[in-house]
């Protein structure tokens, strides 16, 4: 196999160095001549070759560029394929260390886990950009009558350099930046009352970012409207009941059938229950379950009224008890489970949580890793297109298009 690679190679640098092959022929910019030809090693998916380019330069800038470089989608000594498969292999590898052992194993690339690291600190904000400007999505006939949006957070663990100025938990030293993560996916109603719905067949995207709530909105609203929101029957939003959450719902998803989480609120009811009751007293138990009856009944009026009656005495407990009551006022227009339910919408937020582990944990949260802030957010772009079924369209509109991405090189 090496030797046949080898050949290739050989035949393949011969085919591109031929002086009668038709290549992109770029205008000169203004005071720039032409200055020769400068060779160039670069690594492809047979390895390496050497290439003849022709060269322009500029006296009064001082400066010359070789034009094949950005029309071929060159980065350093790198094709396009071997950029395409060094990010895909960072981006899914349990690091960068075991990345560089899956392409000398799988391609026989044998490409340095520090020059992969910086293979997508250069491609990720390139990705990012196209994303961008991709239009909204059309309705076809497989899109979901809802569309679902939920965002969550995660902490990745970050140099201490990234995190001056920051506080702990308990007011301990911060050892992790908070990752806002958010998915959309869409899902149809279910056709019988009795049945859950699921979501469409690979219809859900990631977006993740070390950003505020209030810059992460936009990027998710901009993502959910590319993925076709405008057209969606219904919009439901998904969360906890962090007040970030609902604050970026507001802003960013006016329209939007709000939704708690069910399995959130049944913690909030857990503590509430201890509170009044006792921790792990049989009462407590007793309504815990009952409470759980009620919310998925619409219930939760009677749930606080109850609650209110039954206020302990005693000052700590009755103040643990107020905060638990205060949080089911804030959010009970979100907690009408029975009419979410017969609507055909999802009560959990099960799948922008599964985000966090899938999109953030799994890759960042590996034994003995600290990051950069721009070094974590640059592998989870990656990632995130990676998981979101929209890396391959980026790589071939980037073969099409080097001119667009010449920058990059």
């Amino acid at each position: 196999m090496a030797g046949l690679k080898h050949d290739g190679a050989r035949l393949l640098e011969k085919l591109l160095n031929d002086p009668d092959l038709p290549q992109p022929q770029p205008g000169l910019k203004p005071q720039e001549e032409r200055a020769g030809y400068r060779n160039k090693a670069l690594l492809t998916k047979l390895g390496w070759i050497t290439l003849r380019r022709p060269y322009l330069y500029s006296r009064s800038g001082g400066q010359g560029r070789c034009p094949l470089d950005s029309a071929w989608g060159f980065v350093d000594s790198y094709s396009a394929e071997v950029l395409r498969l060094s990010c895909r292999a960072a981006a899914s590898a349990g690091s960068y260390e075991a990345a560089s052992q899956d392409l000398l194993t799988y391609a026989g690339l044998a490409i340095d886990p520090r020059q992969l690291q910086r293979l997508v600190r250069l491609m990720a904000p390139v990705m990012n950009r196209w994303r961008q400007a991709q239009q909204p999505s059309l309705p076809t006939a497989t899109c979901g009558e809802v569309m679902c949006i939920g965002t969550d957070g995660t902490g990745a663990p970050m140099r201490r350099r990234y995190l001056r100025g920051r506080k702990g938990k308990q007011g301990g030293r911060a050892r992790t930046r908070e990752v806002k993560v958010g998915t959309v996916f869409t899902h149809r109603k279910p056709s019988q009352p009795d049945q859950r719905p699921e979501r469409d067949y690979r219809s859900t995207s990631y977006l993740a970012a070390i950003v505020s709530s209030d810059d992460f909105g936009p990027l998710l609203r901009n993502e959910a409207i590319r993925r076709g929101m405008g057209s969606a029957k219904t919009v439901v939003f998904l969360g906890d009941g962090a007040v970030w959450v609902w604050k970026l719902a507001r802003l960013n998803f006016p329209g939007a059938v709000c939704i708690l989480d069910y399995y959130h609120a049944c913690e909030h009811l857990s503590l509430l229950s201890a509170a009044l009751y006792g921790e792990g007293t049989a009462l407590a138990r007793r309504r815990y379950r009952l409470w759980k009856k009620w919310l998925l009944k619409d219930k939760v009026a009677e749930v606080i009224q109850q609650a209110n009656q039954d206020l302990p005495q005693q000052a700590g407990a009755r103040k643990l008890a107020k905060l638990q009551v205060s949080y089911l006022e804030r959010n009970r227009s979100k907690m009408l489970y029975r009419t979410f339910r017969t609507a055909g919408y999802f009560i959990g937020s099960g799948v922008v949580e599964a985000g966090c582990k899938v999109v953030v944990g799994q890759r960042l949260k590996q034994s003995g890793m600290l990051w950069s802030r721009k070094g974590a957010e640059h592998l989870l772009a990656i990632r995130c297109a990676a998981l979101s079924g929209w890396f391959e369209d980026f790589w071939k509109a980037y073969a099409k298009s080097g001119h667009a991405l010449a920058f990059a090189a």
